[in-house]
């Protein structure tokens, strides 16, 4: 892991050797860390490679001390401006929280990168009661919640859901609280027509926690955006179904530069 120093505090980010000039820079969701991104770094290529990083308070980034809501979507801003300057990243891919900590670089930093993908997200993310409930007192409960059928996988490996889980015990329940706080605080649809970099929405047919329809709304009123979903999958594509997630994402960049 390397880290970059910002704000008083460091953040932290895998970017394997041999890779790219001018990387992708992945960015987590709630209670996640870089590791979401395994099946993109693994495949690090000279051609297209990889950055993940680890938001403040998760992973190997140092903690912050911020209430849940713009105070905290500026500080993860911060960290992904961070990286971005640092790498000097091409494009940006965010999920879920990541995917709105990407609008809000967009929309408050003037991110400076040739494309986004938004996958697993949208303009407004609103959290169901029943996991603000869980999220008060009891970190196993919410958990449990987040691993329902079709919420964040419709039908992964067990290795899979298990290294999910672990992830946001590892993290906490104090982080991750804030963390699904701040989404339900998170609305800016009347703010997309700002953002003129082209995006791609992306997310599995079968998520419920970020519908397709959240997708569908970004492709119509971002003013250039596509839309693409991911069959068998969920909320985390990514890892449910790594070869289709890489597939839509390289036919996007290749789409933006012409190949």
């Amino acid at each position: 892991m390397k880290t970059v120093a910002h704000h008083g505090r460091t953040t932290a980010y895998r970017q394997p050797a041999g890779g790219s000039d001018e990387p992708i820079v992945y960015v987590h969701g709630s209670g996640g860390t870089h590791q979401l991104w395994v099946n993109q770094y693994a495949t690090n290529s000279a051609s297209r490679s990889a950055v993940a990083l680890d938001l403040s308070g998760h992973g190997k980034s140092d903690p912050i001390d911020t209430p849940a809501g713009e105070a905290t979507l500026s500080a993860y801003a911060d960290d992904l401006e961070a990286v971005v300057n640092t790498v000097d990243g091409k494009y940006v891919v965010g999920n879920s929280l990541g995917g709105a900590v990407v609008l809000w670089s967009a929309l408050e930093r003037n991110l400076d990168v040739d494309g986004l993908v938004l996958c697993g997200t949208g303009a407004k993310l609103g959290v169901a009661d029943p996991l603000k409930e869980a999220l008060t007192t009891d970190l196993s409960s919410a958990t449990e919640l987040l691993h329902g059928v079709d919420l964040l996988f419709h039908d992964a490996s067990d290795d899979v859901i298990a290294q999910s889980r672990q992830a946001m015990e590892t993290t906490g329940l104090d982080v991750l609280r804030r963390d699904f706080l701040t989404c339900d605080a998170f609305d800016v649809r009347d703010r997309l027509d700002a953002i003129t970099t082209p995006a791609l929405a992306l997310t599995g047919v079968h998520d419920q926690l970020t519908p397709v329809r959240f997708h569908e709304y970004l492709a119509e009123e971002f003013p250039d955006c596509e839309l693409a979903t991911i069959d068998d999958a969920a909320h985390l594509s990514m890892l449910e179904r790594p070869d289709a997630f890489a597939s839509a994402l390289e036919s996007f960049f290749d789409g933006l530069e012409g190949q």
